[in-house]
């Protein structure tokens, strides 16, 4: 049975640049939510499994991120460690209001394989 999930308004889609991030302190810790190319949307924790580093900070390519203090490449989509080395970070649920552009939060670990790109103007 699963249970029903719980939604939280984090900000505008505008707040976030294109291959860029923002930072959400959660009960979880902080979570780092970052806006691809193609506009999709995912939450992950800001901590490299390697050394800690803030991915927030890191650079976004498709749907990646390169921590910016060892260069470990971490799924946007899975949290899974890409390469070589293994490790992941949880992932958060994430989704775009197709009117508002309002991004909202679901604070329920969940993989957020689906992301849920902005309504096409």
């Amino acid at each position: 049975m699963t249970s029903a999930k719980s939604w939280h308004r984090i900000g505008q889609l505008t707040e976030i640049p294109k291959l860029g991030a923002r930072c959400v302190l959660t009960p979880f810790g902080r979570l780092a939510v970052f806006r691809t190319a193609d506009d999709e949307v995912y939450a992950i924790e800001d901590r490299c499994p390697h050394k800690g580093g803030p991915l927030s900070q890191g650079i976004v390519h498709d749907t990646s991120v390169t921590c910016p203090l060892h260069n470990m490449v971490i799924s946007l989509k899975s949290g899974k460690v890409l390469g070589p080395d293994e490790g992941a970070v949880r992932t958060f649920s994430v989704r775009i209001d197709p009117e508002t552009s309002a991004i909202e939060l679901s604070l329920t670990e969940a993989s957020a394989e689906a992301p849920y790109p902005v309504a096409a103007e």
